[in-house]
């Protein structure tokens, strides 16, 4: 069977937004190679799920529904993709670009001999090979990557560089169900338990972030950025300075070492911009940088700058947005 595969991520039975995106790509992908557009979803008690990825684009859902698939591990899940792909030979796998996405497609294109387009900002399929466009060198470039016409072709996509299609809930189609490749006692990695982060908005799915720097100061000087953050229903980003001096919890980081984001606005408050920082946010749509050095990197990339104290600007900034936007 040729087709374009979709891994869609998933936890507790709601999609990743990255996975809607990746289906959305997929759709043009197969639509120019003539081919199905399949959508893989592993979990327990995922119906809902496997039917609602009709709404997003897929024309056909393969879906594993077993206990041992009920919680993300890498070994039954990489097992069970490799399997389809084996089985199948799909011409192209995709996903997205998150740290679950990445290592399953990574290890599963390791199992199958296949190459891998990794952390994709652009996906054309032209001739049946994959060209993706990436960034190298922390960022500083844009590098062109042609994939070889044969075989299966894995790509994972950057959150937020593609668009997921409107969803149309009159759309239903063929569902596969396959069982699980391996056994309970043959996974080594147990589940125990798992500890969320409630009411702060993801980095990596956000439209807007705010990111404080070593300028911040102290845990306490986080409190403008996270105001601020709070009015235009943004996420709150960190620089590793800033991180590093334990002013706020890593998963907050961006950059090389942290999260790469996408966001359509990016507020930097108090951030140099080193070269690992632009790393993971220099694909942003728009950057406006707040700092007090007018010589600051920030302001080379920022399409909007503001030389002044982050601690000035800030209130004033939420006033005025409260203002506008009626809040």
């Amino acid at each position: 069977m040729s087709a374009v595969y979709v891994w869609i991520e998933q936890f507790k039975g709601k999609a990743a937004p990255v996975a809607w995106e990746a289906l959305g790509k997929g759709r043009e992908v197969a639509d120019t190679l003539g081919v199905p557009l399949t959508a893989l979803v592993f979990g327990e008690g995922v119906d809902a799920l496997a039917a609602e990825a009709f709404h997003y684009g897929a024309d056909k859902v393969i879906q594993a529904d077993d206990s041992t698939l009920a919680d993300y591990r890498m070994e039954p899940y990489a097992a069970l993709l490799s399997k389809l792909v084996e089985d199948n030979g799909p011409r192209v796998v995709l996903a997205g670009a998150t740290s679950r996405g990445k290592e399953l497609l990574a290890v599963s294109a390791l199992d199958t001999g296949s190459g891998l387009l990794a952390d994709v900002l652009e996906l054309e399929a032209d001739g049946g090979a994959l060209t993706a466009t990436r960034s190298v060198y922390g960022g500083k470039l844009l590098s062109t990557v042609e994939a070889a016409a044969d075989g299966t072709q894995y790509a994972t996509l950057r959150s937020r560089a593609f668009q997921a299609l409107e969803p149309d809930e009159s759309r239903s189609g063929e569902i596969t169900k396959v069982d699980p490749v391996l056994t309970e006692d043959q996974i080594t990695v147990k589940i125990e338990s798992f500890e969320e982060t409630t009411g702060e908005i993801s980095l990596t799915d956000a439209a807007i972030i705010v990111s404080g720097g070593r300028a911040v100061g102290s845990p306490e000087g986080f409190a403008p950025v996270r105001a601020l953050a709070e009015v235009l229903g943004a996420a709150v980003g960190a620089s590793r300075a800033a991180v590093d001096a334990g002013y706020i919890s890593y998963d907050h980081q961006v950059g090389q070492t942290g999260k790469v984001v996408s966001p359509d606005l990016y507020i930097a408050c108090g951030i140099s911009g080193a070269i690992q920082h632009q790393a993971g946010m220099r694909t942003s749509k728009v950057i406006v940088a707040i700092n007090t050095d007018p010589e600051a990197p920030i302001f080379k990339l920022a399409q909007y700058g503001i030389v002044n104290d982050m601690f000035q600007v800030l209130p004033a900034l939420t006033e005025e947005f409260k203002k506008r936007l009626g809040k």
